[in-house]
């Protein structure tokens, strides 16, 4: 029989463009929805925010942001900053995605010994980040 949990994990963020580990406390929701084996889905709720998987390593952390910045060209003369100031933050969350879905096994969040999963952070600092996590299967 399939099961279905979730959790609604809250955090913040410091700057304008931001990494956020979220591998552990996903880790946490795995062990918590008793799910032996299916799939997990990390999502941001948000359109101005993604999730992504890689190694947490300063110095990457940092080229990951800076090409993040360069892809979205904050400076940039967007028509939509008129209204706001951040369509740099939404062609990031549209062009990275707002989720990832990983294979759970045995209880346990399959990932690449090098990875972990992040929220980008591309329109703080937020006090409030919402990130939805569903475990589904067996």
């Amino acid at each position: 029989m399939c099961k279905v949990y979730y959790e609604v994990m809250n955090t913040s963020t410091k700057k304008r463009f931001d990494l956020v580990d979220l591998t552990e406390y996903v880790e946490e929701v795995i062990k918590r929805s008793g799910i032996k084996n299916g799939i997990c889905l990390v999502f941001a709720p948000h359109a101005t925010a993604a999730i992504i998987s890689n190694e947490r390593e300063s110095g990457l952390m940092q080229d990951i942001l800076t090409f993040i910045k360069e892809l979205v060209q904050p400076e940039r003369n967007w028509k939509h900053n008129t209204i706001d100031d951040n369509a740099h933050a939404h062609i990031g969350s549209a062009t990275i995605g707002s989720e990832r879905v990983f294979p759970v096994i045995d209880g346990k969040l399959v990932r690449g010994t090098w990875q972990n999963i992040f929220l980008v952070e591309m329109d703080g600092p937020r006090s409030v980040r919402n990130v939805v996590i569903v475990v589904i299967g067996s």
